[in-house]
């Protein structure tokens, strides 16, 4: 088992920034490659990024290309994001993830994440 733990959602105004943290505890955090993903009032959840096991990797949605980046401290057994020139339409519930694989190109696909935390709100005026 991993428990996930997200910190750092709030509100902000467009053009701003925020910085979420994700905690991970239980088995060992660099066996995980781990993900940031997020859902909107009224949608599905989609992907927003993604981090290999060692950090040498990263994926983004385009949507966020550019404005956020994903890192890791496999040390402390933290993810972060950081986001940058917010958009009304980053608001969402940010969710982090963990996946033991990525079944190849599969990075996107929420189903090769086996572990996921509560969710931080984040909300973006305009």
């Amino acid at each position: 088992q991993v428990q996930l733990v997200e910190s750092g959602g709030g509100l902000v105004q467009a053009g701003g920034s925020l910085r979420l943290a994700c905690a991970a505890s239980g088995r060992t955090f660099s066996n995980y490659a781990m993900g940031w993903f997020r859902q909107a009032p009224g949608k599905e959840r989609e992907f927003v990024a993604t981090i290999s096991w060692s950090g040498g990797r990263t994926y983004y949605a385009d949507s966020v290309k550019g404005r956020f980046t994903i890192s890791r401290d496999n040390t402390k057994n933290t993810v972060s994001l950081q986001m940058n020139s917010l958009k009304p339409e980053d608001t969402a519930v940010y969710y982090c993830a963990a996946a033991l694989s990525w079944n190849g190109s599969g990075w996107k696909r929420e189903a090769n994440y086996a572990y996921w935390g509560q969710g931080t709100q984040v909300t973006v005026s305009s």
